[in-house]
């Protein structure tokens, strides 16, 4: 692998990933979850979403998905789902894929499919994720958005620099050069690592309001 710059390291590793994965783009993000909520917030950008609206998930999932439900302004409804590797957030496009990771894993379409790099998963980082897309326009705007809307195309100090509102959610080179060494050594098919049996019912928890 050659670059010239530290952040060409992640370029490297985002173009693996969507060969991988048969999407055409993928974009880094610092964990899943933060993935996850800047796909809700471009789908609210979109207006494919709103405020104030109802988005169905698995009773039985990780906490933090509902918790970024609800604070992108929207409401968690939970639903019995017997998932694997992956599901859908209502019919939002959007996937919550933390526990997949194997060759043509992308689903294609307009989805927003978001996978986690933690300890726990095939491709364990400590700390990351990535969102992958077909769409050029999702792909320009959450590039912007992870890396606190900046273009880094452009040098820092150019006008033009910021171009939108981001948030600071970047995977750093060094976690990009991890993650491109052992998918190295990674086969091309793998399992599923979880799915909807290794996670109690959320629907108790006072936070989400219990509704079902």
């Amino acid at each position: 692998y050659v670059w010239d710059d530290p952040r060409d390291i992640n370029l490297i590793f985002e173009s693996k990933l969507a060969d991988y994965a048969g999407a055409k783009f993928a974009i880094l993000t610092d964990c899943c979850t933060n993935g996850l909520y800047l796909s809700l917030q471009y789908r609210l950008l979109e207006k494919k979403l709103r405020g104030g609206q109802d988005i169905s998930l698995p009773v039985q999932s990780y906490v933090s998905v509902p918790m970024i439900i609800l604070q992108s302004g929207m409401n968690p409804v939970f639903v019995e789902e017997k998932w694997s590797g992956m599901y859908q957030l209502g019919e939002s496009g959007i996937w919550d894929s933390a526990a997949r990771f194997t060759e043509m894993m992308y689903v294609g379409g307009d989805a927003l499919q978001v996978l986690s790099f933690q300890i726990k998963k095939r491709l364990p980082i400590g700390r990351g994720g990535v969102i992958l897309t077909d769409d050029s326009s999702a792909y320009a705007w959450l590039k912007r958005a992870v890396y606190d809307g900046r273009d880094l195309t452009t040098p820092y100090a150019d006008p033009g620099h910021v171009s939108q509102i981001g948030w600071h959610f970047y995977m750093t080179p060094e976690d990009a050069a991890r993650g491109i060494l052992i998918m190295d050594a990674l086969p091309k098919k793998n399992e599923d690592t979880m799915s909807y049996e290794n996670y109690p019912p959320l629907d108790s928890y006072d936070y989400f309001g219990g509704k079902r």
